[in-house]
C-alpha cells in the first residue's frame, strides 16, 4: 500500500498542467496531440476551439480564445484558480502573418500584428506567472526572420519585427524572474510546412512537418528549462 502512494505521487509529480495557445491548427493543433497522449493536462486556446474539441480528451480544456480581448484572460485566471492550482508550462505559439509590401503596411496593419504576436504574449505571461513556480517554463515561439542577422523576405516588416520584440522581451523576463522562476526562453523556428508558411511563401515546400517541430518544442518544454534561461535557440534547417 505504501508502494503504491508512492508510485501515485510520483505520477502526480510527473503529470504537467499546460498551457498552448494558436491551437487549431499547425504546430498548435500537434503539441495538443502530443502532450494529451503523454497524460499531461492540457488548456487549448484559439480563436476557433472547434477543432480541438473534437479531440475528445478527458485530459483536454479547450475555450475560445482571443489574445486581444481583456475578458478572455479572466476565463484563463478562473479556470488555473479552480482547475490547476498551478502552471508547469505556457507555450505561447499564437502568430498572427502578414505578408504585404511595407509601403502598403498601414499604422493599423501593425498594430493588429502586435497585438497577437507581442501585446498577447506579454499579457498572457503576465496572466499566468501567479500560478507559475519557479520550475515552471514559459516558451514562446519567435521566427528566423526576427532574429538579427538573419535573412529577410519583403513583405514581413511587420511579422517579423513583432518576432524580433519577443527575443528581447524573453531575455528580460528571464533576467526580472531569475531569483524566483519560471524560466524563459524563446524558438526561432525556420521552415515548417503549416498553413502559415504557406500563406508567406505560396508553393514553398518545408523540410520539416508540423508534428516534427511539435515533437521538438514538446520535449524542449518539459525539459528546456534544465539548461536554459533567458535564451533564443535557432531551430531552423533551412531558409526560409
Amino acid at each position: 500500500m505504501h508502494l503504491l502512494k508512492i508510485l501515485k505521487w510520483m505520477t502526480n509529480k510527473m503529470i504537467k498542467n499546460i498551457i498552448i495557445t494558436g491551437t487549431s491548427r499547425g504546430i498548435g493543433f500537434e503539441l495538443v496531440h502530443l502532450f494529451a497522449n503523454q497524460g499531461h493536462n492540457v488548456l487549448a486556446l484559439s480563436r476557433n476551439e472547434q477543432k480541438v474539441s473534437n479531440l475528445n480528451f478527458d485530459n483536454i480544456e479547450s475555450f475560445a480564445f482571443d489574445l486581444g480581448k481583456k475578458a478572455d484572460y479572466k476565463k484563463v485566471e478562473d479556470y488555473v484558480a479552480k482547475e490547476w492550482k498551478q502552471v508547469d508550462v505556457l507555450i505561447n505559439n499564437a502568430g498572427t502573418l502578414l505578408n504585404k509590401p511595407f509601403s502598403e503596411t498601414t499604422s493599423d496593419d501593425f498594430e493588429y500584428v502586435y497585438k497577437t504576436n507581442v501585446f498577447g504574449v506579454a499579457e498572457m505571461t503576465r496572466c499566468v506567472l501567479p500560478f507559475m513556480k519557479k520550475n515552471s517554463h514559459v516558451v514562446t515561439i519567435s521566427s528566423m526572420g526576427g532574429v538579427q542577422g538573419s535573412v529577410k523576405f519583403p513583405g514581413l516588416s511587420a511579422y517579423s519585427s513583432s518576432k524580433g520584440a519577443v527575443v528581447t522581451l524573453t531575455e528580460l523576463l528571464a533576467e526580472e524572474y531569475k531569483e524566483t522562476g519560471p524560466s524563459f526562453n524563446v524558438l526561432a523556428l525556420g521552415a515548417v510546412q503549416t498553413e502559415m508558411l504557406e500563406e508567406a511563401f505560396p508553393g514553398y515546400q518545408a523540410p520539416t512537418t508540423a508534428l516534427e517541430m511539435a515533437q521538438y518544442i514538446a520535449d524542449f518544454s518539459l525539459n528546456g528549462n534544465k539548461y536554459y534561461n533567458g535564451k533564443l535557440l535557432q531551430v531552423s534547417n533551412s531558409t526560409p
